[in-house]
């Protein structure tokens, strides 16, 4: 009892509500959470921000966490205390992780053991958390979905933020051929700076006939698709035959041809990290542990905030008007 009364707390962003940017509310009186067995606490550095939560904020999503709770997955920072029967790691490990069971956007975190991966000393925090949901989604939409093979060509469609950046970079170091879009001039030099052959401004209105130009008539392999819900029937427009889009991203409803997919056999494939195995979330974890040692997997920082600011950053993860790489929460 005694223990209970002097739990510390610590300062954490909660929802109560659905809804806008304004229901995430900063608590400066939050209990720390205790790590239970195979469980660690992380003191949290920084925390990536990804579209995918401000659609659990706002309950239009197909997963609704129950309320109170503090969004975050994708955080980096330091173990603080391990619960029972973990070995892996030692309070002081630099560490980040691709889920947290207690939310990101907080001092502390408590996360799975086996959600929690070595961060090597040649990144810092801030990259440390633009690496779980990015780099394994990006993975699994090449490789486990998309069945990427060396040789092929991918278009990433909205390829500066932080899923687009690392899907770059993990085709050009498979030997694929990358092309990629992004909506300013800054975002296109960084995709080129990152693992893309050729960019594409997808705000100029001729950039699908440039792609055609650039692909010739056997057209794109694979798409990586950001905004479906804008572009899916241009993607069908330019793909190969038998080729395929991964539908990473969409906000909302788009009207196709089915006739498209017939006269090239290609397919529309969904991508949900959520429902990865044990055994995909391990082969993703290898790959992106050892891009990391290899050199070529450099998570690209954009826009970081403050926790006070974190109603502004949902707000600009989806009106701002270019991703540059991946928005990050600095605590």
């Amino acid at each position: 009892v005694v223990m209970a009364a002097t739990r510390s707390v610590m300062r954490a962003v909660r929802v109560f509500e659905f809804g806008g940017p304004e229901v995430l509310k900063l608590q400066s009186d939050v209990l720390v959470p205790v790590p239970k067995e195979n469980q660690v606490l992380i003191k949290v550095h920084a925390c990536g921000v990804n579209p995918v939560e401000t659609y659990i904020r706002s309950g239009t999503y197909a997963r609704k966490p129950a309320l109170p709770y503090t969004p975050g997955s994708d955080v980096a920072g330091v173990i603080e205390s391990v619960g029972e029967h973990v070995t892996a790691f030692k309070k002081g490990d630099r560490v980040f992780t691709l889920e947290t069971l207690s939310g990101g956007y907080a001092e502390y975190a408590v996360a799975a053991a086996n959600r929690v991966f070595p961060l090597p000393d040649k990144l810092d925090f801030r990259q440390g958390a633009a690496i779980g949901v990015p780099y394994f989604t990006a993975y699994r939409a090449l490789f486990q979905k998309g069945c990427a093979k060396a040789g092929e060509s991918v278009l990433v469609h909205g390829a500066s933020g932080g899923v687009g950046l690392a899907a770059c970079q993990i085709a050009r170091a498979s030997g694929l051929k990358v092309l990629g879009t992004a909506g300013t001039e800054e975002g296109m030099n960084v995709i080129l700076r990152n693992g893309a052959h050729q960019a594409f401004n997808h705000r100029d209105p001729n950039y699908i006939e440039r792609i055609k130009a650039c692909t010739g008539p056997g057209g794109v392999d694979i798409i990586i698709e950001m905004l479906s819900n804008v572009n899916l029937d241009a993607d069908l427009q330019l793909l190969s035959c038998a080729g395929r889009v991964m539908v990473v991203g969409c906000r909302g409803r788009i009207e196709i041809n089915p006739r498209d997919t017939m006269s090239k056999e290609s397919s529309i494939v969904g991508v949900s990290l959520f429902l990865a195995t044990e055994e995909e979330r391990h082969e993703c974890a290898t790959a992106v542990l050892d891009g990391i040692e290899a050199g070529w997997l450099k998570p690209v920082v954009g826009l970081e905030y403050p926790l006070e600011k974190v109603a502004k950053a949902h707000e600009d993860i989806i009106c701002s008007s270019g991703a540059r790489g991946k928005m990050v929460l600095i605590l």
